[in-house]
């Protein structure tokens, strides 16, 4: 056996913990106590949003309204169960190796799971200062980007051709990617509709996270383009400055308040006319300066290229998917379906390299990354 540093064998050494008085603990010492008596569990938990959260917002029941009926959690609301699935489940992990504007990004730029992480901070916070349900608009968040393919937004152009209803990342996500973890109804309509395209979700938890989702990433995708070099904020409009400010920090308070303020003063989820301008002016400038730039629209059309080519070899080739990804019919609509489901599932980097690797693709025609500076 190799000789262990001093750190290892100190770590080793905690592998039961530390034994006190009837108990083991984490730590040598005893920590703070605290005078609980009892747990607090989901009933109790269900009590306290009954009587506190604000009229219209809505309430954890027992196991929730789910397509398979379950036994409820004795710890846990329906609504805390659908966060922690969410989190653990593989779509979520992969949110870390898909774009969310940038391919491939750096280690400074925002991946489809920080811009979720992101969205549910936001999302998080209005809820809690207007009486929602904070832990549903939560789940909502983290969820609602799952049904995303890889290289961002232009993966939905790529699929479109392939589905008769079209590929929608909210449907997607919700009707496709996640309904092997049996989420509550209310979840699952929040993620479904948080597009703005998409009709009024049914909870206000999930107008709140349609909200969030465009504050955080008008707000980030602004720093991730100035930090890489592709703007200046000194480019901002000066009517935007004047609302919301140059910095991330500046107008995820202005905008989170302004919604705040919105609900407080008239039961509605929505902005006042003042923010709700600055921030669709701040839209359209990431829109023509970062979203539709020349090296953007040749990206997205890189990213189609990949994917288009990607489902037709697997369409073509079903016995080339995962036996998950079985399809019914291997030679009808289904194996098609089958082809999207599984690329869409893809990182970009898998993708990617698979078109390379599987496909023979030069690397010059694939999709690149850029560094900060560019």
């Amino acid at each position: 056996m190799p000789d262990l540093q001093p750190r290892a064998i100190a770590w080793a050494e905690t592998m039961s913990g530390h034994a006190g008085e009837r108990l083991v603990r984490a730590h040598r010492e005893a920590g703070r106590r605290l005078d609980l008596g009892v747990p607090v569990l989901r009933e109790q938990r269900e009590a306290w949003e009954a009587e506190h959260l604000a009229p219209g917002a809505a309430r954890a029941l027992g196991a929730g309204s789910r397509a398979i009926g379950e036994e409820p959690d004795a710890e846990r609301t329906c609504f805390e169960r659908d966060r922690d699935r969410i989190v653990h489940s593989t779509a979520f992990r992969r949110l870390a190796g898909k774009t969310q504007v940038v391919v491939f990004p750096t280690d400074h730029q925002r991946t489809r799971l920080t811009h979720a992480l992101e969205v549910a901070q936001v999302a998080t916070s209005i809820a809690r200062a207007v009486g929602a349900n904070a832990t549903l608009a939560e789940a909502i968040a983290l969820g609602h980007d799952c049904g995303h393919g890889p290289g961002g937004h232009a993966s939905e152009d790529a699929f479109d051709a392939f589905l008769p209803e079209g590929y929608d990342h909210g449907p997607w996500g919700a009707d496709v990617v996640l309904t092997g973890i049996n989420l509550c109804a209310e979840t699952l309509d929040g993620i479904r509709n948080h597009s703005w395209s998409r009709p009024v979700p049914a909870t206000v938890e999930g107008e709140i996270v349609s909200w969030a989702d465009r504050i955080a990433y008008c707000a980030h995708d602004l720093e991730d383009a100035a930090s890489a070099g592709i703007l200046s904020l000194d480019d901002l409009p000066a009517e935007v400055v004047a609302v919301c400010g140059s910095t991330r920090r500046q107008q995820l308070g202005t905008f989170v308040r302004a919604v705040i303020g919105t609900v407080a003063a008239t039961g509605q989820v929505g902005m006042a006319e003042e923010p709700a301008g600055a921030l669709a002016a701040l839209r359209a400038f990431n829109y023509e300066r970062i979203y539709t730039r020349p090296d953007s629209l040749a990206q997205a059309g890189a990213v189609i290229d990949v994917l288009h080519a990607l489902v037709e070899y697997y369409s073509e080739r079903p016995g080339s998917m995962p036996a998950d990804f079985a399809a019914t019919d291997p030679a009808g609509d289904a194996a098609v379906r089958a082809a999207v489901t599984y690329v869409a599932g893809m990182t970009d980097r898998f993708a990617f390299e698979t078109a390379g690797e599987l496909l023979g693709w030069d690397p010059d025609r694939l999709p690149r990354g850029i560094g900060r500076g560019a």
